[in-house]
């Protein structure tokens, strides 16, 4: 190959550079040139006060525009943990809203500190009255983002991550070690399932 490069620069390459040593070129074009595609918002939300839970609901419509789809309400307390309980003052009441208007997948930290900021507003005397995590779906894979790390997380801006959740391959949903144990019931792939062929036919439109 040194024969060949010789070969080449000597009898071959013109110009200025032909016998000096070249100035970096940094091949940037997709970087600048390409944008995320748009992915289908999903936000989860745990409340047991339905007047706090109706206060969110609009924060988040005003924010994010109407929803298309929902995920039938549970009790996150009786069917996973009641972890959230105490702070909440009383059973955690789970559901998923799909959102119409898909968003940018670069958004995903911003979207968080903003349902985060939600939270803040509703809280009473320092506990959170509603907890609301953010997703978003493409035909491929359902990502959360959240301010707790973890080796599995991805650092995205400002103390938020993100993670891989579930995944889609040959027709159906696969968790990880992970993946929160609401997210690998039938009830929300499910759900989830549907919001997914939505985004399908709003990418086809």
């Amino acid at each position: 190959s040194r024969i060949y490069h010789k070969l080449y620069r000597n009898n071959l390459c013109r110009g200025e550079w032909k016998n000096k040593r070249r100035p970096i070129l940094i091949n940037n074009w997709e970087a600048t040139y390409f944008d995320f595609d748009e992915e289908k918002l999903i936000v989860g939300v745990i409340y047991s006060d339905k007047e706090v839970f109706e206060k969110a609901m609009k924060m988040l419509t005003d924010a994010f525009g109407e929803t298309d789809g929902v995920c039938e309400e549970f009790s996150f307390s009786e069917e996973f943990s009641n972890y959230y309980d105490e702070e909440l003052g009383g059973e955690g009441m789970r559901r998923i809203y799909s959102f119409k208007k898909t968003v940018d997948a670069s958004r995903q930290a911003e979207i968080k500190e903003l349902t985060n900021e939600f939270e803040r507003i509703l809280s009473v005397d320092g506990n959170r009255k509603i907890n609301l995590d953010p997703g978003f779906i493409n035909h491929g894979r359902l990502m959360l983002a959240t301010t707790k790390e973890a080796g599995f997380r991805i650092p995205l801006a400002d103390g938020i991550y993100t993670e891989l959740t579930l995944f889609y391959a040959r027709g159906g949903w696969h968790k990880l070690p992970w993946t929160y144990r609401d997210y690998q019931s039938e009830r929300v792939q499910k759900f989830i399932t549907e919001v997914r062929a939505e985004y399908l036919k709003q990418r086809k439109e």
